[in-house]
């Protein structure tokens, strides 16, 4: 495992709640992701697993096809204590900036806040002229289905977006970016190890998005077994034969510094989220 402990230092600039710093490793610049301390009383974890989050999340949709960025499990010593981390390669240079859908929806309609209402989402993909409408859709729906497949809660606009080469004004969608609140990252060890397979069920079926319908979070399964969405009806139709669920358990099994208990944990609440994606891929194929 790399250890980036005296990888070059810069001034951080990046947005979002984890720890994290700017550092150099092998000429590149990554975003180092810190595990975050525990927000929520009565938990006697030390650190949130949100850099296992992070690769595995963002590895599953590499496997599956996606442009994703590069992330690297490794580890950092600070203040005498070695934590794990995940080091997110910058996709941007000096010609290509990147905005984030929240920034497109400020310009499409500046009357109106728009957050995670999926209608008002929607209607600013249709309207921007800045953006080709139909591969936006199409990407949207695609992170959708891989993010219920991994259980990412929290694919708000700010973690997904485009590129903007300055020197010839194209635009075109970003790499994947930003998983790391996939697979309960708040779970500890010593729960998952107490999880039976009822409750391992509801906690595969029960994973809400922070996509909303009518302001309520939208149960990513249960919205993908009503198969009442063609858009995301036809994501699962353009998806299905990608997800090779063993080449996905193989990563996990190969993953470094994490538990045997947590490597089963994720491959089968993957796995449950799997069969009801396939399920749904026969009735609509």
């Amino acid at each position: 495992m790399i250890n980036f402990t005296n990888a070059v230092e810069e001034f951080n600039n990046y947005k979002g709640s984890e720890k994290k710093k700017t550092l150099i490793y092998n000429k590149k610049k990554y975003l180092v992701k810190f595990p975050d301390p525990i927000r929520e009383k009565n938990k006697n974890i030390s650190y949130i697993n949100n850099a296992f989050s992070e690769y595995i999340g963002s590895n599953v949709f590499k496997i599956i096809g996606f442009d994703v960025q590069n992330t690297i499990l490794g580890k950092y010593e600070y203040n005498g204590k070695e934590k794990i981390v995940c080091a997110c390669e910058d996709f941007t240079n000096d010609d290509n900036v990147l905005y984030e859908f929240e920034n497109l929806a400020l310009s499409t309609n500046p009357d109106k806040k728009i957050e995670t209402e999926l209608k008002d989402i929607l209607e600013v993909i249709e309207e921007s002229k800045m953006i080709d409408t139909e591969e936006t859709k199409q990407k949207f729906w695609d992170m959708f289905v891989i993010d219920s497949l991994i259980g990412n809660t929290d694919r708000h606009n700010g973690n997904w977006g485009f590129l903007l080469n300055k020197n010839t004004g194209k635009v075109k969608l970003s790499p994947i970016y930003d998983c790391g609140s996939a697979l309960n990252p708040m779970l500890e060890d010593n729960e998952i190890e107490r999880i039976n397979e009822t409750e391992l069920k509801n906690l595969s079926i029960n994973c809400y998005s922070c996509l909303k319908e009518n302001g309520k979070k939208i149960n990513c399964m249960e919205y993908i077994k009503k198969m009442e969405n063609e858009e995301c009806n036809n994501a699962i139709k353009r998806l299905f034969l990608n997800i090779n669920i063993d080449e996905i358990n193989t990563f996990i099994e190969n993953v470094e510094c994490m538990s045997g208990v947590r490597k089963d944990f994720y491959k089968k609440i993957i796995a449950m989220r799997y069969e009801i994606i396939k399920e749904v891929y026969e009735a609509i194929k």
